[in-house]
């Protein structure tokens, strides 16, 4: 299994703190956050791959040093001309020639619980797979994607910024495809697949192929602005096994 770690935006919410230098590499806990995602699932892949913007991509190059991780610049330079994650994803994919298991993980996220739960899962599955969480503030459910899981833990529906979310179900960007259903992306994008947000991929792909969803056995901080950074960098001790 490969993982593909997206870290190609602006962060323009947290300006002037990430104007010049990418969000993924600030310090929680008294280390790059992408470190704690990183050193957590090195036993569960084969390699690291982190796709990011021209703008940033020499902080990752330097970050990345000598380690078995691989960095893709996407050759954007402003959040107007960004490519948008599905085709993010894609890019990397063409430009590896990888043709295997994908694990796909936003770069920006902090969590109090190890993703080797998630690849125990998978694992179990052997199928597609999401994590979900859930949310009883509807506000926040018409920001995320919301997914709608049958009782074999299947996911049946998903929708991204719903109007009138359909459940409470809200699902965090963690997404496993197997390599038959990663060759497909590109059928997707094509076929009209929304591009800007990761979560749309994963709309696409439950109608056409078996994904299970993960109920999320901890808590993600999501560091979207300065207050919610401000919060989290000094008192994070790092994910509990469990």
């Amino acid at each position: 299994m490969k993982c593909i770690i997206l870290a190609a935006g602006y962060a323009t919410r947290m300006y002037p703190l990430t104007e010049n230098f990418p969000k993924p590499l600030l310090e929680v806990g008294g280390k790059p956050i992408l470190d704690w995602l990183v050193e957590d699932l090195s036993p569960c892949v084969e390699q690291f791959i982190v796709v990011t913007n021209h703008k940033y991509a020499d902080h990752f190059r330097n970050w990345a040093g000598d380690r078995p991780i691989t960095v893709v610049d996407d050759g954007t330079s402003t959040n107007e001309t960004r490519l948008g994650a599905v085709k993010d994803i894609q890019y990397a994919i063409e430009m590896l020639h990888i043709d295997d298991d994908l694990l796909i993980l936003a770069g920006d996220n902090v969590l109090d619980f190890s993703l080797k739960s998630f690849a125990s899962y998978i694992r179990e599955k052997g199928t597609s797979c999401t994590m979900r969480y859930w949310e009883e503030d509807e506000n926040k459910l018409k920001r995320a994607g919301v997914s709608e899981v049958d009782g074999e833990e299947r996911l049946m529906n998903f929708e991204e910024k719903p109007q009138n979310p359909r459940s409470h179900w809200c699902t965090p960007p963690f997404y496993f495809y197997k390599q038959s259903d990663a060759a497909r992306i590109q059928e997707a994008i094509a076929e009209g697949c929304g591009t800007d947000a990761p979560g749309s991929l994963v709309a696409w792909m439950c109608k056409r192929t078996e994904i299970h969803s993960m109920v999320m056995p901890g808590k993600r901080h999501d560091i979207g602005n300065m207050e919610s950074y401000q919060k989290i960098k000094d008192s994070y001790n790092g994910p509990k096994e469990g």
